[in-house]
Parts: structure tokens; sequence; C-alpha cells
């Protein structure tokens, strides 16, 4: 089993999350922000994988740094889990419609960070969620788990533009670490 427990904290925030990507999408998330909430359990749905999340940060300043350090922990608990990543395919992709938004992500868990995100929200909060931390937390998320990722969204309806992006994620998330083989997917073999 792939797994990882993962603390983080810090002045600002207090996270703990554990993280299966061998599960079977079960969920139990606690951060103070609900859309947050919602997306975390969509991405442990879609993703297949268990996760628990027990945040709690200044929500009384802003989102910003629960939402970042929650995305560290994750990407932390990413590459924790996968370890050397031997015999994932390393490459998984996915497209996902939403009504009329539709999102497109691309991954290679090689071991280089970087994120292109083609993303553009009309408001500036999702309920308690704020538009701009959608970059900001996969940021955090690939610069930890050594990811690189190329993302894009598509709609009119911020909530649903946000959802299909964290459900292509999980999707092709899912694709990349699946086990096909014993050894590593590298000329180079190493990631």
């Amino acid at each position: 089993m792939r797994k990882a427990t993962i603390s983080r904290k810090t002045k600002e925030t207090d996270i703990q999350m554990e993280l299966n990507l061998d599960g079977s999408g079960i969920s139990d998330i606690s951060t103070g922000i609900g859309f947050f909430d919602h997306m975390l359990h969509a991405f442990s749905k879609h993703g297949n994988l268990d996760l628990v999340v027990k945040a709690e940060g200044d929500l009384i300043v802003d989102d910003h740094h629960l939402i970042e350090d929650t995305g560290i922990v994750l990407g932390q608990a990413i590459a924790q889990a996968l370890g050397n990543c031997a015999g994932i395919s390393r490459f998984g992709e996915a497209r996902i419609p939403m009504d009329e938004a539709l999102a497109s992500v691309a991954l290679d868990m090689g071991g280089r960070s970087y994120l292109v995100l083609d993303a553009s929200f009309t408001a500036p909060k999702v309920g308690e969620f704020s538009t701009q931390m959608v970059k900001h937390f996969f940021e955090s998320v690939v610069n930890n788990a050594r990811i690189n990722m190329h993302a894009s969204v598509y709609g009119d309806n911020d909530h649903h533009k946000i959802e299909a992006l964290f459900k292509a994620f999980a999707y092709a998330l899912r694709r990349a670490v699946v086990v096909e083989g014993g050894g590593i997917k590298s000329t180079k073999g190493v990631l």
C-alpha cells in the first residue's frame, strides 16, 4: 500500500493529512472552507484514493495560508506515498466536462515540477474560496510532489470550472501512478 501521513504546523496553519494512493475514494475532510472541502472530496472520489485532511488556519485573515499549506502537504504526501516511483506509468491525462465547462490536465510524475495553467475566473470567490487560490494551490502541490502539470479550463460558471479542474487532476494522477511494471520509466534511470 502506497500511503503517507504528513503533519505541518506553522504560526498560520495546523494540518494533518493521511493519503492512500491505493484506496477506494473514501475521504474525511475538514478545512473550514466549505467549497475547498467539496473540491478535496471530489479529488479523493475521482482519484480513487483515500484522503483525510484536518486543517485549521488563520481564516480570520483570509483563505490564502490554509489553501497554500494544504497544497504543500498534499504534494509532500503524494511524493512520500510514491517513494522512488518504481513501476508507475509516470504520465497521465484527463479531460473532464462539467456542464458548460471543460478541464484538461496532463501530468508527468518525472520529478521536475512545473505548472502551466490556462484558467480565468469572473468572480473573486466561490463560497469562501478565493478563485485566485486555484493556481496557487496547484503550484503548491506540483512543487512539493515534483510534478509537471499542464492544465486548462474554459466555461462560464466558476464553480463548474474549478470542480472540473480538480476532477481532471484526480483522474490524471490516478492514471499516472498506476503500477505497470517494476522499473523506473526514465532513460536516466531515476526520476
